[in-house]
């Protein structure tokens, strides 16, 4: 079995081909600081429409939709910098969340968000504004 070092280097450099990945071949607008878990899910039916910032982190089972089939609708999605988005979370077509946002796990994302908040529930609403926020949206005390 590798050393747990080499296991982390490793998983982080197949992180970071997923992201080249995506932005090469989809066409995706993703930060090169940015950590998409393997198992999220980003819609490739307007994988255009996908624009996540710098040192962002996106939870296992987490969901970013461009588009509604229902309504026979493309829309983008734009993901700011310093952001977390929790595990199993969905964030629907037409939605921006500012910079500096946590979205809790499980929550319905179905508007937009405003800068350095946390939001969560289905739908998700705000829970707390005026949040401090690092890279990957670490709280800062």
């Amino acid at each position: 079995m590798l050393p747990l070092i080499i296991r982390k280097d490793f998983r982080h450099l197949l992180l970071k081909l997923r992201t080249k990945y995506f932005n090469v071949l989809w066409k995706m607008n993703i930060s090169d600081t940015a950590l998409i878990s393997f198992k999220a899910k980003l819609d490739r039916t307007n994988p255009k429409g996908i624009t996540i910032g710098e040192y962002t982190h996106i939870a296992f089972g987490a969901v970013l939709l461009t588009h509604d089939m229902s309504r026979n609708l493309h829309s983008k999605i734009k993901i700011g910098s310093n952001c977390f988005i929790g595990a199993n979370s969905i964030i629907l077509p037409g939605v921006e969340i500012n910079d500096g946002c946590i979205i809790a796990a499980g929550s319905v994302v179905t508007k937009s968000i405003s800068p350095n908040s946390i939001v969560a529930g289905n739908p998700a609403k705000v829970i707390r504004t005026g949040i401090k926020v690092g890279k990957y949206g670490v709280i800062k005390k």
